[in-house]
This record gives C-alpha cells, sequence and structure tokens, in this order.
C-alpha cells in the first residue's frame, strides 16, 4: 500500500501536541479517532514512522520523538497525592489522583509531590483552601520552612519551627486567628513546601 506523508505527520504532530497536553502519548484508538482514519492505518502509520527513525515506539502509549524527548529533560512529572488539612492535624490520603507536567527550571532538583491544600490556616503564607502545593519529598526541615509534618496518623501543613530549649517542635499556622500546635513527641517531616498553584 502507498504511504500518504501528510497522515504520516498529522500522526506524528498529534502523537507530540497530545504529549505535551498530556504527559502520555496517545493511544492508537485516540490517534484513529482524531484523525478520522482506522485503528490498523495508524498502527501500520506509526510502525512506518519508527522504520525511518522519525519515533520511537514500542507499544500501545510509548511513542517518543526528539519534541517529547526535549520536554521530558525539561519538566518534572509531579502525582497529586490528595489534599492535607491547613487547618486540625487530618489525615494526609495517600492515593495519586492525576500527574502533572511542571518546568524543571521552576522546582530545581529533587522528587516532588502535590497536595491540595484544605482550611484557612495558612492563609497568611498566599496559600488558600483548594490551592495545589507543591512539595519537595525530604526528611528534614529548616525552621522558618512550610513543612507537610506526620504526627501520628495525621498529617498537616504547616511552618516548622524547634524549640530546643523545650525539646519540643512547633507548628505555626499563618492565621493570626489560630494557635500553635505544640508536639512535644515524634514528629516526622514529609516534606518541605517550595511553590503553591492557585486559580485566580
Amino acid at each position: 500500500m502507498g504511504i500518504n506523508t501528510e497522515l504520516l505527520s498529522q500522526i506524528k504532530e498529534y502523537a507530540e501536541r497530545y504529549y505535551l497536553e498530556n504527559g502520555v502519548s496517545p493511544s492508537v484508538r485516540e490517534i484513529a479517532a482524531e484523525l478520522g482514519v482506522g485503528k490498523s492505518t495508524v498502527q501500520r502509520y506509526l510502525e512506518r514512522l519508527r522504520d525511518c527513525g522519525e519515533i520511537e515506539y514500542s507499544g500501545e502509549r510509548s511513542i517518543k520523538t526528539e519534541v517529547t524527548e526535549k520536554f521530558n529533560q525539561q519538566s518534572v512529572s509531579v502525582g497529586l497525592v490528595g489534599s492535607i488539612s491547613c487547618g486540625p492535624l487530618n489525615f494526609a490520603e495517600q492515593n495519586i489522583t492525576d500527574y502533572f507536567s511542571l518546568p524543571s527550571s521552576l522546582l530545581g532538583s529533587g522528587e516532588f509531590f502535590m497536595l491540595r491544600a484544605s482550611g484557612d490556616s495558612m492563609i497568611d503564607a498566599g496559600i488558600d483552601d483548594g490551592d495545589l502545593v507543591v512539595i519537595r519529598r525530604q526528611q528534614t526541615a529548616r525552621d522558618g520552612d512550610i513543612v507537610v509534618a506526620l504526627y501520628g496518623d495525621d498529617a498537616t501543613l504547616k511552618r516548622f519551627y524547634t524549640d530546643r530549649v523545650n525539646r519540643r517542635f512547633i507548628l505555626h499556622p499563618e492565621n493570626e486567628r489560630l494557635s500553635d500546635i505544640i508536639i512535644e513527641g515524634d514528629l516526622i517531616i514529609q516534606g518541605v513546601a517550595v511553590k503553591v498553584i492557585k486559580d485566580l
């Protein structure tokens, strides 16, 4: 069968655009539906693009091009773990509900996850109810850092301080109406907040 060079270009361009928007490659079915052709045609054209060295392709959602590889080198995939209280201590949900690709230049190095803020205890730090907070995963923090702190089965987002004289930790809410949380036992730091993403 002959090869339609225009369709070849359309498949490659759609795969790249889809990846940049969604962080994963489109399926053969999605490409076929978008371009109005059969799945077997898409499969054949993907194999042709691979054989010509235009793409790397080894399965249903594994289409790689120079554009997608460059995008991967310049971005970090960050999982949205769930929600965390900015008020009373609540258990942080441990299920990843979505992934976001964020620029590496914005975050720096490290391993990251995101939490959705819940409550109003950090409003004076610019973290409002519903905001997405990007957390660098680490087990240590400096005084003044905003941390995800785990105490028992409860987790919270607060500003962290160490009271070395009294051998305790202080989790300080950024809301003048609320009081500090004093922890005299074990405290586990799960990460330090680095960015806030909010709707305007």
